[in-house]
Formats: C-alpha cells, structure tokens, sequence
C-alpha cells in the first residue's frame, strides 16, 4: 500500500475528555486523555494536532493574531507522551513565553492547555502522524540508541523509549538530557526509575546549564551544557548507533530576518549538537531529528 495513502488514512478527527492533568514542571504538563472506545493506531514518537479555534476562551486572541499576520492560525502539535500499549493516550506540554525582542508574536494555546486545562474538560484533537519514530527494522539495524534532547524535546523520546524497553529488549538506550535547573527536567524521577528497572538498558545522563553544583544531585547529572566531548563520552561507535535528537534551533522566521539583517546567528541547542555528531563522524543516515524554534 502506498505509504501516503497509509499515513493519510491514520490520520483523523476525534473528540477526547481530559482525563488527568499532571504537572511535572513549574512550566511542563501533562494532560491524559480519555478517547472512549476509538481505537487508536499511532507508533511512539507520533504527535497529534489541537485547533485553537475551538476554545472560546481564545476567540478574541485568536482573531487579533489573525489580524495581526494576515493569515489563519494554524493547529498546534504536540508529541505523544503516550505509548501504543498502554491505557490512556496522553501529552505534554511546555508552556511558551513571550520575551520582548525575542518573541515575534505572543504564545495562543500553550498557556492555556498548561495552566487552564482541567480534568473533565473536552477538546477536539486530530491525529496521529509524525516522521520521528522507530523504524520497523530497528532491532536488526542497531544495537544502541542515543537520545539527545533539550526541554519538551524529551517527549516523544521518552514515548520511543518506553515503547523501545518493551518490545526491543535487545536495544541499549543512552538518554543525554539538558535542562536549565533540576526543577525544569521534565519525566526526571520516572527517568530515573525506568534506568533502574531496565537491567542496564537505559542509561540517563541530564546536564544542567544553570546550576552551580549539579553533582549534589546524584551520579546521573553533570554541569553545562552538551559538549563534544560529552558525546564522545557516550558514543564509544559512531558508525555503530542510531541517533534521535530533538530540541530547539534556529527558526525559519529567525533565519529570514537574520538575512534581511545581514547578521550571522549563534547556534542553538540543535545546530551544536548536530555538529558535535558530524566532528565525531557519525553518519547523517543515522540522525533523525525533530525539531523546534
């Protein structure tokens, strides 16, 4: 079957009831959903869509930003944190802020899914599809995974990892993880526990880039940002792991005005890291990433 007419068809509409709402940072949460008796085709990794036209809570925001850009607001996307096996199907969100001089326009819907959302609370979402999942042959094609993520880039790996723990116990997972403060690691004590549990299949790394003394904090975390020398630490093989990195990166609107700007940007958390693996000499082929800005 073709594989577009396959995604397509995967792809669809339905009404959910917000089941539990947990906070798992000051700024991160996570809302479980309760979809009645769809059943729900996905793989780990996946994300699903919400309208902001929908709230009513929104509708005059909504409008002014409509007004504001000259087009329609486009639905949001949110990674599963959620795998295919278990109960409920669930994400989390991180909410976004608007900084002056950084922020082009105000967040719409983050602020209101992390900080307005109540249990019993109904939305329409539609789904599932997504590029960044596991590969049907990933047990004959690796031995080791490496996940590489920054704030909510953590969400659908923590999704693929569980999945992964389950069905491919063959698979080593390394998770290196940077947040700016204990406070801010999203899924962190359930992390934890999951390497515990796995019989040394997962091994959990979190660097803290604005925390003086990290160490106080256990074994598993480490000081500053992620290094190149960092991922040597943990890619003893370069050619013999495959590698899923999510976090932030330059955007295209930041890209655009830096050229009308005629200015060069710095890296972010994607644009460095990526070109640590390439120092190292791990092949593109072995990179998947998702990414945003």
């Amino acid at each position: 079957m073709n594989a577009q007419l396959d995604n397509r068809r995967k792809i669809k509409e339905m009404e959910v009831m917000v089941a539990d709402v947990i906070n798992e940072t000051p700024d991160a949460t996570t809302l479980v959903l309760f979809t009645g008796n769809d059943r729900l085709d996905y793989k780990a990794g996946h994300f699903l869509t919400i309208d902001p036209h929908q709230f009513e809570a929104l509708e005059r925001f909504t409008a002014f930003l409509e007004d504001l850009k000259g087009k329609k607001e486009p639905p949001r996307a949110y990674s599963l944190t959620s795998t295919p096996h278990e109960k409920y199907l669930a994400i989390t969100i991180k909410e976004e802020r608007y900084i002056t001089g950084v922020t082009k326009y105000p967040p719409l819907l983050s602020p209101l899914l992390v900080k307005r959302t109540a249990s019993g609370m109904k939305m329409v979402v539609t789904g599932f599809t997504g590029p960044y999942t596991l590969p049907d042959n990933i047990g004959s094609d690796t031995k080791h995974i490496v996940h590489i993520c920054a704030g909510s880039g953590i969400v659908p790996n923590y999704s693929i990892i569980k999945f992964a723990l389950m069905n491919h116990p063959e698979i080593k997972h390394t998770l290196l993880y940077s947040s700016k403060s204990y406070h801010d690691i999203i899924f962190r004590d359930t992390l934890l526990d999951l390497s515990l549990k796995s019989n040394g299949k997962l091994n959990v790394i979190f660097t803290l880039t604005r925390e003086e003394n990290s160490a106080i904090y256990g074994k598993n975390f480490r000081k500053g940002r992620i290094t190149t020398d960092l991922l040597k630490e943990i890619i003893p093989d370069p050619s013999c792991c495959n590698l899923f990195v999510c976090g932030p990166a330059i955007s295209i609107h930041e890209k655009r005005e830096a050229k009308i700007a005629g200015i060069e940007l710095k890296n972010r958390f994607f644009e460095a890291v990526l070109e640590g693996l390439l120092d190292l000499g791990v092949p593109k082929d072995r990179i998947q990433h998702e990414t945003y800005g």
